[in-house]
């Protein structure tokens, strides 16, 4: 049985004035597992003020590095995100394809040391509204899904987001009935390649602008396993909403 997941990606927003928030997040007690991606800023703080308390709260990155140290200044590897205290990362996600010119390959590379630092790795992927208008969703999504994770995937290692490029931010979602079909698709690319057992285990997520608004029917559908929220993550208020939605579901 799949646990279900909540994920928070905070993208470049939070200061140490926000630990208050995080630690209000983390007050929650819900049945699925709870994510929050702060700014790397923020990872060892928010550890450090949650304490064993936080149990209920995991912390993790928003990218890291393909490499594991060297002279890559400004980069963070995955070791130094474990070390901080996290213990997942997003990697792949559209606003570091494009702003940093992120390809599936340097994203393959990034989860395998994700997983060699013992991170559980959230790897996005998503069609733009171009590639959805010329009705290429599937093919541009199996494509990325088979070039962004390596070939030694365990489903207790790897969640996989489907954010909608297009829907990122925008206030619009796909219908409930495409997101269903996108999220069966994939989880019958990742049976094909990896076999049943760790497609029936991996949670694929839904992300693009999910709101408590629009939560409870998008959780609801069979092969959703939980939210990479954006934006109602920043506050503990509106996550929380999405948080019972998705343990309602």
């Amino acid at each position: 049985m799949r646990r279900r997941m909540a994920a928070g990606n905070w993208k470049m927003n939070g200061l140490r004035a926000d630990l208050a928030e995080i630690a209000a997040i983390a007050a929650l007690r819900p049945d699925c597992e709870m994510v929050l991606c702060p700014p790397a800023t923020l990872i060892a703080p928010a550890a450090a003020a949650l304490g064993a308390g936080g149990a209920a709260l995991a912390l993790g990155g928003q990218d890291c590095a393909a490499r594991a140290s060297g002279a890559h200044t400004g980069d963070i590897s995955a070791e130094m995100l474990a070390d901080a205290g996290a213990s997942h990362v997003i990697l792949g996600h559209s606003e570091r394809r494009a702003d940093h010119g992120e390809g599936d390959k340097l994203v393959a590379a990034k989860v395998a040391a994700a997983w060699e630092a013992g991170l559980v790795a959230i790897v996005c992927i998503g069609e733009t509204e171009a590639e959805r208008a010329a009705g290429r969703t599937l093919s541009v999504l199996a494509g990325q899904l088979a070039r962004s994770i390596p070939d030694h995937a365990r489903a207790g290692h790897l969640g996989v987001a489907y954010e909608p490029v297009w829907a990122i931010g925008s206030g619009r979602t796909p219908s409930p009935q495409e997101v269903q079909d996108v999220h069966a698709a994939l989880r019958q690319g990742i049976e094909t390649r990896f076999g049943a057992d760790v497609a029936a285990a991996v949670r694929l997520l839904y992300g693009g602008s999910v709101k408590p608004e629009n939560a409870a029917g998008l959780m609801s559908l069979p092969d959703v396993d939980g939210a990479l929220v954006g934006g109602a993550s920043l506050r503990a208020e509106s996550f929380a909403a999405i948080v019972a939605a998705i343990d309602a579901a």
